[in-house]
């Protein structure tokens, strides 16, 4: 099983962290390590003084497939939910400036939330014009709409299965939009995908 994460696929998003609009997408990986399932709290680790949420819409992979032209992507996943690509920002900024891999700030243990998976059926709208949004101990922090990703889900899964043959379980995570924040022992997340609660963390 992996997790293939897509940075960079909000405009405001960029522009908030004051990064480069990318050509082409842009995906990283985290190791089976990184998940956390089942709304188990998160533990902030003692090697970042800045974590981070990221709330993201995230599909789950149903077949296997390589090559994947953007017109059959949609028979390639069979569910969504959101997720939470927890961030350890300050490693995150040092790795950028020196040119690093990002695995000690992305793909660090638990770092990868991911909600109950709700049917793609249950949105006969598509995927494409999804909303979604975080609250933070109550307060909405982060929203978001699939209609703003610069890269839609078919281009990103074609994108990635050029480079990585996608399998059964896998899960794709596909940005974040603006709002991105820290978070702080005691705060209480909870992701909602049209409307519907799909994830619940505590933070310790």
């Amino acid at each position: 099983m992996k997790i293939i994460c897509i940075g960079q696929n909000y405009l405001e998003h960029i522009e908030e962290l004051k990064a480069k609009v990318p050509q082409e997408p842009v995906f990283f990986c985290k190791p089976d390590t990184a998940l956390l399932i089942r709304n188990r709290p998160f533990f902030i680790p003692d090697f970042t003084k800045e974590p981070h949420y990221e709330t993201e819409l995230v599909l789950r992979i149903c077949k296997v497939g390589k090559n994947i032209e953007p017109k059959f992507a949609s028979s390639y996943y069979d569910a969504l939910t959101l997720g939470f690509d927890f961030t350890a920002r300050d490693l995150q900024r040092h790795c950028r400036q020196e040119g690093l891999p990002w695995e000690i700030c992305k793909g660090f243990d638990n770092s990868a939330a991911i909600g109950q998976f709700l049917p793609k059926e249950k949105f006969p709208q598509g995927v494409q014009n999804l909303h979604f949004e975080m609250k933070k101990n109550g307060q909405t922090v982060q929203k978001g709409n699939t209609s703003d990703m610069i890269f839609t889900i078919d281009r990103l899964i074609s994108h990635v299965s050029k480079f990585l043959t996608l399998r059964t379980g896998d899960y794709l995570f596909t940005g974040t939009p603006p709002g991105v924040g820290p978070v702080a022992i005691g705060d209480q997340l909870e992701a909602f995908l049209e409307g519907e609660s799909v994830l619940r963390c505590a933070v310790k």
